[in-house]
């Protein structure tokens, strides 16, 4: 019998898939290339800018331009007219040394600014651990930097006056407070730099506090366990930690204590010796009327708190600072 043998026949050949056009992945790819190099895409920023830009340049570069300006001129702030003197009013201000003598005060207020950092770094160490009533504190702490500066210079005015409250509670205390607290230059200046201390403390404090705030607990609860005290967390944590921003506030004490105007304007009105620079200026705008001369003592007190600025940056740079 004769047997018959076939092959197995082939596997049919898969049908060709249809041409469905770009696969979804690389659709969607291009679709973001695509709204990534749209054009509206790249002004987005730039339109939330415009505002605050436009703020910055209306009431900070544009008053200072006119500042500089103002400063090669004889203009007395009045008349329309204003003749250009070229450096006149430069040469006539760094030839009398009157005019710096004032910058003298400056040390009491700069001297000030150093107690306000320590006490207000002190007590952002202290209420950043757990502590009863910390919060009340904090809002005490921060309070004065809240009220305006000419009610400030009105309390304190009271305050310091012949028989005012502080010579009341130095009589209740058994002590003789008979004394003219803003009636002779040392004491006037000391009474005021003491002022300063009061209402910016709460600054400093908030931005202390924040940057320890900011600190990883971890390292806390690290230097817990290997022992360390809180002197010893502070010295090797928070201190190191919060460095930037004890460089700004050390620049923000230097420039403050250059451009002092309103709790001395209020309180004795620059007599007793306790004028500043900027008392200064506002009398050569005001009282008489050398607007020309006063721009140029606000551009040398400008020029002066940039370079103090930048000499402690390059002294003091920014390093960077490792919490983990």
């Amino acid at each position: 019998m004769t047997r018959i043998t076939t092959s197995p026949a082939a596997p049919p050949a898969p049908a060709a898939e249809p041409d469905r056009g770009p696969r979804p992945a690389r659709r969607s790819g291009a679709r973001l290339r695509s709204r990534r190099d749209h054009p509206l895409r790249r002004i987005t920023p730039w339109l939330f800018l415009l505002v605050p830009l436009a703020l910055l340049i209306t009431f900070t570069y544009v008053p200072v331009g006119n500042m500089i300006y103002y400063s090669f001129t004889d203009w007395d702030g009045v008349s329309p007219d204003r003749d250009y003197v070229g450096v006149d009013n430069y040469t006539q201000l760094f030839t009398r040394p009157e005019m710096f003598r004032v910058f003298a005060v400056s040390f009491y207020y700069l001297a000030a600014s150093v107690v306000q950092i320590a006490v207000a770094l002190y007590f952002a160490t202290v209420l950043s651990f757990d502590l009863r009533f910390r919060n009340l504190f904090k809002g005490i702490l921060f309070f004065p930097y809240l009220i305006n500066g000419v009610a400030i210079g009105f309390v304190f005015l009271y305050f310091f006056q012949d028989g005012g409250t502080l010579d009341s509670i130095l009589a209740f205390l058994g002590v003789d407070g008979d004394h003219a607290w803003l009636g002779d230059p040392e004491s006037a200046n000391t009474s005021l730099a003491g002022v300063s201390v009061w209402r910016f403390t709460g600054l400093n404090f908030v931005l202390f506090l924040g940057a320890i705030q900011s600190i990883p607990g971890e390292l806390y609860e690290a230097a817990q366990l290997d022992g360390a005290s809180r002197w010893q967390q502070f010295r090797h944590i928070i201190a190191p930690s919060i460095r930037p921003v004890l460089s700004l506030s050390v620049i923000l004490a230097v420039s403050g204590s250059l451009s002092v105007f309103e709790i001395p304007y209020i309180m004795t009105g620059g007599a007793t010796e306790t004028s500043t620079f900027v008392i200064q200026t506002i009398k050569l705008a005001f009282q008489f009327n050398k607007t020309g001369l006063a721009s140029a003592c606000a551009v040398v007190l400008l020029l002066i708190i940039l370079l103090i600025t930048w000499i402690q940056r390059r002294l003091v740079p920014d390093e960077k600072v490792d919490l983990v």
